[in-house]
């Protein structure tokens, strides 16, 4: 997941673990109590030994250690006795990855107002941020957002099919979440496009123009809505500012926010891009059939990102002497061992439940969710069977007694891991909701693209850490027993939502806000 001001958090958030709770034996079946056990400490420590070692080169999105670690994952889910559920029989999903260069000189942001027009060209006065690039050139109406920015309030301003001309004062540093929230929120309320105006210095300006991202990857024909980001210096909008009766220092500096149309100006995106080269990445599914004749159309979904940033300097990851691999053992080894191990569990005897279960190793999450994107619009069956994603992601640091289970406010997978987890004492372990809601990790991780297609996730997750996204994330770190109680509680939660009568269920004002209100 994308690097968090989480990690200057943590102190605040150890706080937040549970008294032990006494051992008990699970009044579980014994088949079951007996495919759990199977799941171990040293055998997770053996998986991610082998996939966070140096020789992986860091998984980066393609790249060779990322198809090794694949071969892998998919060389244990046939020893287990999964059925491929990937392309023609085998267990790989492959999608397309296409690299794309910006032309600078021939894109531009262009303001209009009556019959005054400004450009801003990339590479001298706008800077291309992140997001899509619009296929063709697109125009609309102007939306402006500024002065004292309430984060949580942009969701649900009229800015959807509008350009978002965010005001902030950038002049003087800001902190990560005030610059990034507002981004992303406005992104998913459906605006078309956001530029920053910036009042940076000329000197300040120009350095940023120089970092400007050229090279793009992205997944496939890049063909869906795109919204970009792009940050223009307000000295080419002068005229169009005055004309729109727009004072910027007055926006800036206002004690309230800002938030309005702006009659009469419109804003146009033309970028143009080539395309330098293509690759494939793969994604790794393995399908276990479940026994009851009827359930076993519905699916189960277990799913972990198999990806990490490669080798420094990639992506916050900075090199220490002579390391440089990002190794990736807690973000996501932990959670890719633990498909291994659930996968071991499920096919043990009498551990098959009444529906079908996919086990789901995705890459590129790093780099933006690119390999659960691409399989919840390229499923192996109807999106519409797939009942839950329990997704796993960075479970093997931090709080013994305590593991998040994000989005359990959501659907009624909440109380469900709540009773599973009180039933078995034994495991010592508390699912706590999302104690870091201003970090938005329900958008963060892989679960989001099944959410957002109308799929009810849980996202279990154990925070960060000073070794996130660092060369020091490396496998001797991991608490493997508490990982192993994870683990269980997950085979436990899977065995119940599996073979339940009916199908876990969105709570109905969740389901508007994530399912309906999506733009994505």
């Amino acid at each position: 997941m994308p690097r968090s001001v989480l990690v200057r958090r943590l102190a605040v958030a150890g706080s937040v673990g549970l008294a032990a709770a006494t051992p008990a034996r699970a009044q579980a079946p014994r088949p079951l109590v007996a495919a759990a056990e199977t799941i171990t400490a040293d055998d997770l420590s053996e998986h991610l030994h082998l996939i966070a070692h140096d020789s992986m080169g860091g998984r980066d999105t393609p790249s060779p250690g990322l198809e090794k670690t694949a071969q892998y994952l998919a060389s244990r889910f046939a020893a287990v006795g999964l059925e491929p559920g990937g392309d023609r029989g085998t267990f790989f999903q492959r999608y397309p990855i296409i690299r794309r260069r910006l032309d600078l000189a021939a894109s531009h942001v262009g303001f209009a107002i009556g019959a005054t027009h400004a450009r801003a060209t990339l590479g001298r006065d706008a800077r291309y941020g992140f997001g899509g690039i619009p296929a063709q050139p697109i125009s609309a109406p102007a939306y402006l957002v500024g002065g004292a920015v309430e984060a949580q309030a942009l969701k649900d301003l009229p800015v959807r099919g509008k350009v978002v001309l965010l005001v902030l004062d950038l002049a003087k540093p800001l902190p990560p979440a005030a610059q990034g929230a507002p981004t992303v929120l406005l992104r998913q309320a459906g605006a078309a496009g956001l530029v920053l105006v910036s009042n940076r210095d000329s000197a300040a300006f120009a350095q940023r123009l120089l970092a400007q991202p050229l090279n793009r990857l992205s997944v496939g024909s890049d063909d869906r809505p795109a919204t970009p980001v792009v940050e223009v210096h307000e000295r080419a909008l002068r005229e169009v500012a005055r004309l729109a009766q727009l004072d910027l220092a007055a926006i800036r500096s206002a004690s309230t926010a800002v938030a309005r149309e702006v009659p009469g100006l419109r804003i146009s995106f033309d970028f143009k891009e080539t395309v330098v080269d293509s690759a494939q990445a793969p994604n790794v599914l393995g399908i276990l059939e479940g026994s009851d004749p009827r359930l076993r159309r519905e699916y189960l979904v277990y799913s972990a990102h198999m990806d990490h940033v490669g080798t420094a300097p990639s992506q916050g990851c900075s090199a220490r002497g002579a390391d440089s691999i990002c190794n990736g053992a807690d973000d996501d080894g932990s959670g890719t061992v633990s498909l291994i191990e659930l996968a071991q569990a499920f096919t043990q005897p009498g551990a098959r439940p009444r529906r079908s279960i996919i086990f789901l190793a995705v890459s590129g999450e790093e780099k933006g969710l690119w390999g659960s994107e691409y399989f919840t619009a390229h499923p192996p069956v109807p999106i519409g069977q797939l009942v839950a994603d329990l997704n796993i992601d960075m479970i093997g640091r931090n709080w013994r007694d305590t593991v998040v289970a994000i989005g359990k406010e959501h659907s009624d997978l909440g109380p469900t891991v709540e009773r599973v987890a009180a039933a078995h004492p034994e495991l010592d372990l508390k699912p706590i909701a999302d104690p870091w809601p201003e970090e938005r990790f329900y958008y963060r991780s892989d679960h989001y693209n099944f959410a957002k297609r109308g799929v009810p996730v849980l996202f279990f997750f154990s925070g960060v850490h000073p070794d996130y996204h660092q060369v020091s994330d490396s496998p001797e770190k991991i608490d493997y027993e508490k990982m192993t109680r994870i683990v269980r509680l997950l085979f436990y939660l899977g065995q119940e939502i599996a073979s339940a009568p009916e199908r876990p269920k969105w709570n109905p004002e969740s389901y508007r806000e994530i399912v309906q209100g999506q733009t994505d």
